[in-house]
């Protein structure tokens, strides 16, 4: 069992070992010039994605490191009562465009979360901020699927294994969290 224990974590390590750094470069440059302008961050995603969409809202929300002020973040993955009703009266694909669309301005920025890069939802929801010209960062896995070409800037972890996929997910938010949470509050840009 130990042997299979250390098998995963190294397929974990392995995929952390390729991401791509200067894409969370360009994330976090994009996340802290829109919170310096006043504007949000939108966070979506379905599964274990919905889960790392709140996460990072709340890290921006709350703190990360720094006690610091609230930064406005909204993970559109909590309202049930919005998600159900515009499931229910229209589709499940809807659940985030909708929401997108009501709240959503110029210059905010909508964050993607997708390990297979072809969820229905997260791709109408960008085709959404488009057209809203919201600016689009995309957290996904395997070859980015749809997705990729979609987003304004897609961070692929190119690996075909869901769990690593989201391990990675995880950290690539906790960089652009700690680093954007710095330039903002330490009086000191990170470069």
């Amino acid at each position: 069992m130990e042997e299979a224990i250390k098998r995963i974590i190294q397929r974990s390590i392995d995929a952390k070992k390729q991401i791509p750094t200067e894409k969370i470069v360009r994330a976090i440059k994009e996340i802290t010039s829109a919170l310096r302008k006043g504007s949000k961050i939108m966070v979506c995603g379905n599964g274990g994605s919905a889960g790392d969409a709140q996460h990072m809202a709340g890290e921006f929300i709350n703190r990360f490191k720094i006690e610091r002020n609230p930064l406005p973040c909204i993970a559109l993955t909590t309202d049930t009562s919005t998600i159900t009703a515009i499931g229910n009266d229209y589709s499940f694909d809807e659940i985030f465009s909708k929401q997108v669309e009501a709240l959503g301005l110029k210059n905010d920025i909508l964050i993607g979360i997708s390990t297979s890069g072809n969820s229905r939802n997260v791709i109408k929801a960008l085709e959404i901020a488009r057209k809203k010209e919201i600016y689009t960062i995309c957290f996904l896995g395997n070859n980015g699927g749809q997705m990729k070409s979609l987003c304004d800037l897609s961070i692929i972890v190119n690996v075909n294994d869901t769990p690593r996929i989201q391990e990675t997910h995880i950290l690539i938010m906790h960089v652009i969290c700690e680093i954007v949470e710095k330039n903002l509050f330490n009086n000191e840009q990170v470069k």
